[in-house]
């Protein structure tokens, strides 16, 4: 397992589970859940659920990856829209589990210069394409010029 050196720890807080309150430490995120009545839950309005989150941490964070290897190659990857669809249900192992479709669409750079950079971004630079490798199936898709 690769070890890591930290520059930056977020840290948050639930109280109540996935129909609970869940909070940064810095306040910056402060958040009711609540399941979504398609699990079985109440679905409370105004509400949002872990696979939210994750979906709005993923999409930001490969969108992070890809500029940074467009900057590389000269490119500009800063105006491209990362979609991420976090899907949960039930594992044939048993328990639940997750999977995730990224969606990657920039009209002002060539398809198969985007494609690459998302390749480059998924394989090489992201770490939440680092965390889920092996462990949660994801499937990439790019819409270029």
């Amino acid at each position: 397992m690769d070890t890591i050196k930290p520059v930056f720890t977020a840290v948050a807080s639930v109280t109540g589970g996935r129909n609970g309150h869940a909070e940064a430490e810095d306040h910056s995120v402060s958040v009711d859940l609540s399941v979504p009545k398609a699990m079985g839950g109440p679905g409370r309005p105004n509400t949002t659920t872990p696979e939210h989150l994750f979906a709005c941490g993923y999409a930001a964070c490969f969108g992070g990856a890809l500029d940074f290897v467009a900057v590389q190659k000269k490119k500009n990857a800063k105006g491209a829209t990362v979609t991420c669809s976090v899907s949960i249900g039930p594992r044939d192992a048993g328990g639940f589990g997750l999977a995730v479709k990224l969606h990657v669409k920039d009209p002002t750079l060539p398809q198969a210069e985007l494609e690459a950079y998302a390749r480059e971004a998924h394989e090489k630079i992201c770490p939440y394409s680092h965390a889920t490798r092996n462990n949660v199936p994801v499937e990439l898709s790019v819409e270029g010029a």
